[in-house]
């Protein structure tokens, strides 16, 4: 064959994609009784947004965006991200004048060029929660507690979460350098990359998986030691509340974020059926972004998590992903002359809201009849000659073997009141 898909860009085939309409489809429905309602963005942005938002020196930046110069010569990058493009379409569209917060969520695809291994690919797919507009540590607790909502409801019962305070332009600078002073008579045994980020990035040696960094900062200061009165009395709102909601957490100093317009809360949910790259998804207050991309000071608080990775851990449990749509009826034709006949009901049920099928290879009648077992119906409708003279149809019940004649005019009445959850099925 000439034409594979991309490397890191996987087919999501018609025998799974069911599993993504039902972890997609639950994510929608406890979106919408939370009251957060969708928000789409386009699928590529300027260049410009993602290196303010998520750092020039970052290597998402610097090696794994999609970059690409469009004919009128404008940088343009496919979105490795969320967050940037729903702030700015927030301060495009002037939402903060229409109403006092903004909840939004999105389901969409990312992409990075980075290395494909298990669970991470280069285009992947998100799950995402924003809450725009609150200070508070309510608004915190509300993206948390909706995301542990989503994994319970999928029967994720070993979803840990870890929370955090990164404090704040008031109170983090002081602590950088407290812990630049811990990490400098270490700084040659440190990883190459944990060097690299003395500078620049100090923060996020404390989350470095190099082992030896782990064991040279093992009793580095941390933030949530060092946090302003104002952090830390958002810090232990957070906790209060999510204890009231029964959302079970740890503190963990070690979760960090490296860019400056992170504040206060950061967190993670974890689950160990994805090995050492355990995290099933990630979140945190970032209220000096919209500043950042030339808004004004615009309180914000989000979480996103990959689809690909919850599907994982879905398997990895043996969890339901839902069941793979099959049709309730096979309509099959005991003659040529009666197909046309035959298809005028087929939409007449399809109008009704009863999902069917029908054939379209022209095939023998018994032909059909293996089709419709083949497709696990419930019921088969037949109809030949006499059938159509008569205006009637015969149905089938394929798991009882039985059947009878049902005029045409009671059909939808009596397939409704056979259908599981409608009526007792005959």
């Amino acid at each position: 064959m000439k034409f594979k898909s991309i490397t890191g860009a996987k087919d999501i085939l018609p025998a799974e994609s069911y599993r993504w309409q039902y972890v997609e489809q639950t994510f929608r429905d406890l979106a919408h009784r939370y009251n957060f309602k969708e928000i789409r963005t386009p699928v590529f942005e300027q260049t410009e947004l993602f290196a303010r938002s998520i750092g020039e020196l970052t290597d998402i930046v610097g090696k794994e965006m999609y970059t690409f110069e469009d004919r009128s010569g404008n940088s343009l990058t496919l979105k490795p991200e969320m967050t940037a493009g729903v702030i700015r379409a927030f301060l495009q569209h002037n939402l903060g004048q229409q109403q006092p917060v903004t909840k939004v969520y999105y389901l969409a695809p990312m992409f990075r060029q980075e290395r494909p291994q298990k669970g991470r690919l280069r285009q992947f797919h998100q799950f995402g929660l924003e809450i725009i507009g609150s200070p508070h540590a309510e608004a915190d607790a509300e993206i948390i507690v909706m995301t542990a909502e989503y994994y319970s409801q999928l029967g994720i019962t070993q979803a840990g979460l870890k929370i955090n305070s990164v404090g704040c332009e008031k109170c983090r600078p002081a602590y950088k350098e407290k812990l630049k002073d811990y990490l400098r008579p270490h700084l040659s045994k440190l990883s190459q990359d944990s060097q690299r980020r003395f500078e620049t990035n100090p923060l996020r040696i404390l989350d470095s998986k190099d082992e030896r960094d782990r064991e040279l900062t093992i009793d580095a200061p941390l933030q949530k030691d060092n946090l302003c009165r104002e952090c830390n009395e958002h810090f232990i709102r957070l906790q209060e509340i999510l204890t009231e909601a029964a959302v079970s957490f740890t503190v963990d100093g070690r979760i960090v974020r490296g860019l400056d317009y992170y504040t206060k809360t950061a967190f993670e949910f974890i689950s160990p059926a994805l090995g050492s790259q355990d995290a099933l998804s990630g979140g945190g207050r970032y209220d000096l972004l919209a500043k950042e991309l030339g808004g004004g000071n615009v309180p914000a608080v989000g979480v996103a998590g990959g689809i690909e990775r919850l599907l994982l851990v879905l398997e990895a449990g043996g969890l339901s992903a839902g069941g793979e749509q099959v049709p309730v009826v096979y309509l099959a034709a005991a003659d040529n002359e009666s197909r046309a006949w035959l298809y005028g009901i087929t939409q007449q049920l399809r109008r009704n809201g009863i999902p069917c099928d029908t054939d379209l290879m022209n095939r023998s009648l018994k032909a059909q009849m293996r089709e419709a077992s083949r497709q696990q119906v419930l019921y088969t409708i037949i109809a030949g000659t006499a059938e159509r003279n008569r205006n009637e149809v015969v149905v089938k019940n394929m798991e009882r073997g039985k059947q009878k004649s049902v005029p045409v005019n009671e059909l939808v009445d009596t397939l409704t009141q056979q259908l599981p959850g409608t009526g007792n099925a005959s």
